[in-house]
Order: C-alpha cells, then structure tokens, then sequence
C-alpha cells in the first residue's frame, strides 16, 4: 500500500510558526520520501534521493515545491523507480520540482545555470546512498567557489531585477514575501554569496536571523490560511495572518513585518555594494572627486564619508551635510560613517539657517532622497532630526487606495515635488509642505487637523517664521482640496470656483497646493493620478488662479458648453448622437429618464462615465454630453454604442434586465478595505449658487451609475452636470440636481427622500 502524507495534523497545530514548522514539516516529507523509495524496492547504494532548493534547506511552507533528485551512477536503471516516487507525489497533489541525473550531469548543469547551481548548495540526503548526496554536496560547493565571480555578478543582476518587478515588502500595501525588496529570497542570495566568500558587517548575521524569522512566518501563515502557494500578502488576509500570528491588531503585524523587511534590505544592499566592489576591483572601479561634496565630507569610491578630521560630536550640521551629499551623488553612505554619526551633536532649538537649508536640499536633490532617508532612519540618525516621525515609521496605510506605508508615502511625494519646483515661487516651502502633509496619520483625530497643529510646532522648530508656518499649514489643511474638487465637482459652477479661490486664498498657496497635489498623487497609487485627473486639476487651477489675479468669476466658469455647433444641433429638433474620441454627444427630445438611459447604455458596453453635462434647451430639446473610457483597456466601440442607444431611446431595450445579466457574468474585482463599506448619501446646498450637490459612495459595480440616475429619475429631479470617480474598489460620484421646477432642493423631507431612495437603489444591486 502506498504510503500517504498527513499533512492536516500539521497543519491544524498552530502552535508551530515560521522556522518551527517548517522544518517539523519538511521532517515530515523526508519519512514520506523514505517510505516510498522503500517500497519502490529502492537500493541502499548507486542510487540516492536528495532534497534540494528550498526543501533542502527544510523551508517547506504549506505550498511549497518539493524539489528533489534522484542520482544514480552511470548504467544504473532508474526509470521504474522514479516513476514510482514521482507519481504517488503527484497524486498528493503536491508540485514537484524533480530531476533524474547523474552526479556528473548535475554538476555540468551546473556549471552553467544559477538555479541549479544555487539549488544543490542546499542538497541534503533523504534516501538511498549517501556518498552520492555527499558526492553531489561537496563537489557543488566546490563549484560554487571555483565560479564565485560569475555567479556573484549574476545574482546581483538578478536580485536588482527581482526587486524592479517585485516592489518592496517594507513599504508596499501588499508585499511579495519572497520576491520583494528585504524578502526571503534576499536571504537566500545573502546566504549564497557567504558561500562564495562574502562575510556579513558585525552584527548583520543576528539581525538577519531574527527578521527573516518574521518573514518566514508571515509567509507560513498566509499558506496556511489560503491553501494556495501565494507569495503575496493581499490585504484581505492580513486580518487573520495577524491574528494567527498573535497580534491583536493587523496595523501592528504590519508594522513588525515592514522593520522586519527593511532589516534585511538594508544588510542586502550593503552586501551586494561590496560584491560589486570586489567585482570591479581596483582598475575597473571609479575614483571620484565630488565637486559637490560639503565640508567634512568626501566621496570615495561611489561613497559617502566622513572627511578627516570631521567631529561629528561637536558639529550638529554634519549628518545633514553627509545626506545631502550622498543625495547629490546618489551614493551610499559607509557603515563606519553612519556608525561615527550616532555621535553627532543635536540641532539647536530653533534651526538655523544653515540646518534648514541642509534639509530641503536634501529633499531638493529628487528621487535619491529617499534612499537616503531609508539609511539614517534604519541606523537611527533621522528621528533625533524629525521626532514625529517614530510614530509614522513602517505605519501601514491599509486601503485599496494607498500604496505606500506611512513614512514611504510622504518620502516618495517629497521627492516628486522636487521636479515640480519650477512652478512654484518657494520652493522650500513646497519640498517641505509636501513632506508634512499627511503627518498628522497615526495619531487620534482626523489626520489633516492633527497635521495642522503639528506643523504649527514643526515649523518653528525648523526656524520657519510665522507666514511660512502658515503656509505650511495652509497646504496641509487643503492637500486634498483641488483633487476632490476638480474630480467630484462642477468646474463651471461658480460656487465651486469661489470656494476654491476663497479657500486658498493667495496664487502662491495656490501654485503650492497644485504641485502638492500631483506629487501626492503619484506617490499614492497608480490609480490616483492619470491625463483625466491632471487635466482636471490644471483646469481648476487655471479658472481658481483667474480670480485670485483679480478676474470675474463668471469670466473663469465661462466653459463654452453648449458650443455654437451644438446649439445648432439642438436648433434641429431631432435626435442626433454624435461619437468622438472618448465623448459622446446625445441630442433628443427632452424626456424624462433621458440621462439614466444613456449612463445605462454606456455601462452595458463596458465604459466608464469619468464626467457628464447635460443642457435643456427652450425648444423641448435636451442635451447629455459624456466623456467616457473602456474598463478593458480597449478601443471604444461607438458603433454598436450608438445601436444600443438608438434601442434604448426608441424603448426597444431591456436596458434593466439587460445589466442585471451582464452583472452576474462580470467578474468583480476583488474587493478591498477601501473608502466606503456600505452606501452613504452626502447633501451639499452651500456649494453651488443654483443646484444641490449629491455625493454618492458606494462600492463600484456593473450598473452603479444608472440605478442612481434611474433613483434620481424616479424623483424628478433634473441632472446638470456629474462627476464620476473610481477609487480604488469605490465609486464616488457627485451630481449637481434641481428639481422640476429649475431650482435647488432645500425641503429636509424632499432631500430625505432622495437619500432614502438613492441607499435603497444601490443596497439592492449590492445584494444582488
């Protein structure tokens, strides 16, 4: 009888965590193994089964490959004995990474491929004759040295690409536990490169140890939890990976999981630095002078250091001065000078001149900034600059929309503001702005108003006066204020202008506020920023900029809509649909619903309505203008839009029965923590002089947009202009609306009625 794997015992114990289990399961396969090649009839010598790659190190996780060969000598058959092992593996569903070869022929494989090369550095013995696992350890090892160069230089490409594609665990919403920046597989390769020679710095060995055992951890646990070989912690599970951990909050896993990370990024960089040092050597490494090197400061060797006679004890400037030259350079900064740093002299209370122009330099120099910042906070040199800054390190920002942790976050949108500066008259103020906007995250309290009064004892501190400190709050009190607006509100509008204008108050906080947002927005997420949003917000700006200089407002919301040529249209009193690019122009008789059947038209056809404007005109004749995008990323097929709508419009579509069958067959994306859980209705009569502004949330789905245009139908209310939003899994929507008579709602029960039907309209499709 074939011998069977109990792996449910295992992993049921939840006792046994990281190392433990995997090791006690790796165990557990090495008894399998043997009682197969038992009763396979497999020989006590010229044949032997060996574990590799990561079972060979007994790193089994739940979903794990189990890697391994079957060596045998020369003329030894063993094809019925593999099949005999291979299958019963197979059957387990378990993947099997397996080999049938000689000694000989692994090593020439070897020879000339990393994977195998890497893999047999870990053979271990499970079955059968042991002077071949000991053959094949020994001569691999060999190996390894002999070739170290080579090897070294391509592990070092390779760990740099994996990084490029994988992103950073440390930081990243949703990190790759293996294949990520300070993941397990950078253990590996540390691992590796020992093994051909390299040594890790003092105390570098322990730190490794302990974080990969995080690491390890997390990653057991998501197997576990998933059954699935996952690699990647996506923020559905972080909730109960946390909890199988021990933690009481996933925020603080996170946390443990990101400083765990960095650990092992850190000890990876400056291991891979010295590979390539060793590898260019001395003819081929370059001995540069920088020009731009500060006082008691140096580059050598594509590093920063410390000059000779520097004293960082009695010079409180010198850490700033070191990181702002390493940023120039985009150079590391070396160990025993980070080491000397932790000397240094505090700053005065407040700065000087001299500390305040270091740190926005520092910002100023771009992306290189960043790493920079990673280095002093991972040996702690960046909090005795910035306090506030312990409480956002390695401080998760757990929603759909941001990518970043915390600390990542405001580092990448300081450094992105610094290729924006040529907009901006103080540029000091935007570098350091950007970096304090969302400061006030990790605290009780809404995060702008915490922000708002940490800056009020930051700045100073900085040696900023009192109309600098204002700006700096002012730009953290509206850091979200132009995105919003001009992604959720009508720019035509007078109201929305007046606002806006009213709100920032002077064109400097306004170019300010205009480069913040763009930075802020690339450095949230790949959906937060695109040509539609930039345009929006350039608009904005432009009209809000307009007023400030002393122009009308009427002047600035003056769009032009409808054109002469769509007055003309109109004049012809008949319908007309007309397609272009991405907006869709539609023309009929003015009638109830009008809008609400076109939005569902456009969803059925797979688009996105990103903004809307409607028109009636005296004739009887209304106007619906839509611009839209393919949610498959496609060209958008007007020809069959127009078909459906001229259905719709005649009343030949089961538009309604027709959505609820496409819902059902669309595959939703996998929902998220995001913005919004349950539907909710937000009523603005301030904003606008002559409409009633709804704000519609709810999570994003086929046919959101017209069951809340149909609701809005149903009431009689006449839609003038919409804007429609995505963030990440919820959609946002805002609608300017007046009731039949042209005017804005302010009856409470009228307005109660309009939310009671807009939650139950979009509840319903929920549950659906």
């Amino acid at each position: 009888m074939t011998p069977q794997l109990d792996r449910l015992v295992l992993l049921q114990d939840t006792s046994r965590r990281g190392a433990a289990f995997c090791g006690l399961l790796s165990e557990k396969v090495d008894l399998w193994l043997q009682q197969l090649w038992e009763n396979a009839g497999g020989p006590a010598t010229g044949a032997a089964l060996v574990a590799v790659g990561g079972y060979g190190r007994s790193e089994l996780s739940p979903g794990s490959d189990i890697d391994v060969y079957l060596l045998h000598e020369p003329k030894t058959p063993v094809s019925a004995l593999a099949e005999s092992i291979w299958y019963p593996i197979w059957d387990e569903g378990i993947k099997l990474g397996h080999a049938v070869r000689s000694v000989k022929e692994t090593l020439a494989l070897a020879s000339d491929d990393l994977d195998t090369a890497t893999a047999i550095l870990s053979a271990r013995h499970i079955a059968g004759d042991p002077k071949l696992a000991e053959e094949l350890a020994v001569k691999g090892d060999e190996l390894w040295r002999k070739r170290s160069k080579r090897w070294l230089d391509e592990m070092d490409v390779r760990v740099r690409s994996q990084h490029r594609e994988s992103g950073e665990v440390a930081f990243l919403l949703e990190p790759d536990l293996k294949n990520g920046r300070g993941g397990l597989r950078d253990v590996h390769a540390i691992t590796w490169a020992e093994r051909a020679g390299m040594s890790l710095l003092p105390g570098d060995h322990e730190a490794i140890l302990e974080a990969y055992e995080v690491v390890l951890s997390a990653r057991v646990e998501l197997q576990r939890r998933t059954g699935r070989h996952s690699d990647v912690l996506l923020l559905e599970e972080q909730d109960a990976v946390s909890a199988a951990l021990g933690f009481n909050d996933a925020d603080v896993f996170m946390r443990a999981l990101s400083t765990a990370a960095r650990t092992i990024a850190w000890v990876s960089d400056e291991l891979w630095f010295r590979v390539r040092s060793s590898l260019d050597g001395p003819t081929r490494r370059k001995l540069r002078r920088d020009e731009k090197a500060l006082v008691g400061v140096v580059v050598r060797d594509g590093s920063v250091a410390l000059a000779a006679g520097a004293e960082p004890a009695n010079d409180p400037y010198l850490v700033l001065r070191v990181a702002v030259t390493a940023a120039r350079n985009d150079a590391r900064i070396e160990r025993t000078t980070l080491d000397r740093l932790a000397e240094s002299k505090p700053l005065t209370t407040p700065w000087s001149e001299e500390a305040r122009r270091l740190f926005v330099e520092l910002f100023l120099a771009g992306r290189p900034a960043v790493q920079v910042v990673e280095t002093l906070d991972q040996r702690g040199l960046w909090e005795p600059i910035f306090p506030e800054w312990s409480v956002i390190r390695c401080r998760p920002q757990r929603n759909a929309y941001h990518r970043f942790t915390i600390d990542r976050h405001l580092c990448e949108a300081a450094a992105n503001s610094a290729a924006l500066v040529d907009r901006v008259d103080r540029p000091d103020l935007l570098v350091v702005g950007t970096l304090l906007h969302d400061i006030g995250k990790g605290r009780p309290g809404d995060h702008t108003d915490v922000g708002v009064g940490l800056i009020a004892e930051i700045a100073p501190r900085m040696g900023f006066d009192e109309g600098d400190t204002l700006i700096l709050q002012q730009m953290c009190r509206h850091h979200l204020l132009l995105a919003d607006t001009a992604t959720r509100r009508d720019l035509s509008d007078d109201g929305t202008i007046s606002f806006v204008a009213d709100s920032v108050g002077t064109l400097t906080c306004l170019r300010l506020l205009d480069a913040l947002t763009e930075a802020d927005s690339l450095a949230t997420g790949t959906a937060a920023w695109g040509s539609w949003k930039e345009e929006l917000v350039g608009v904005l700006v432009d009209r809000v900029a307009h007023v400030l200089s002393g122009g009308s407002v009427a002047d600035a919301t003056d769009t032009g809509f409808p054109t002469a040529h769509q007055r003309d249209l109109l004049a012809q009193r008949r319908r007309i649909i007309e397609a272009v690019d991405d907006q869709i122009v539609v023309i009929s008789p003015d009638r109830p619903g009008l809008f609400s059947r076109v939005a569902g038209v456009l969803s059925l056809n797979g688009l996105t309505v990103l903004e809307a404007a409607a028109h009636s005109a005296d004739n009887q004749m209304a106007l619906e203008q839509f611009r839209v995008q393919s949610n498959f990323d496609s060209e958008i097929p007007w020809d069959r839009v127009i078909r459906d709508l001229e259905k719709a419009l005649d009343g030949r579509l089961a538009l309604a029965a027709r959505l609820d069958e496409r819902s059902k067959t669309y595959r939703r994306p996998r929902r998220l923590p995001g913005l919004v859980t349950h539907p909710e209705v937000i009523v603005d009569n301030g904003l606008s002089h002559e409409a009633t502004v709804l704000e519609v949330r709810a999570p994003d789905g086929v046919g959101v947009l017209w069951r809340i245009t149909r609701a809005l139908h149903e009431l009689d209310l006449d839609i003038t202009s919409a804007k429609i939003q995505t963030i990440g899994t919820d959609a946002v929507d805002s609608f300017y609306v007046r009731d039949s008579e042209g005017r804005k709602i302010t009856d409470h029960d009228y307005l109660g009625e309009i939310r009671r039907s807009l939650l139950y309209s979009l509840e319903r499709a929920s549950s659906n």
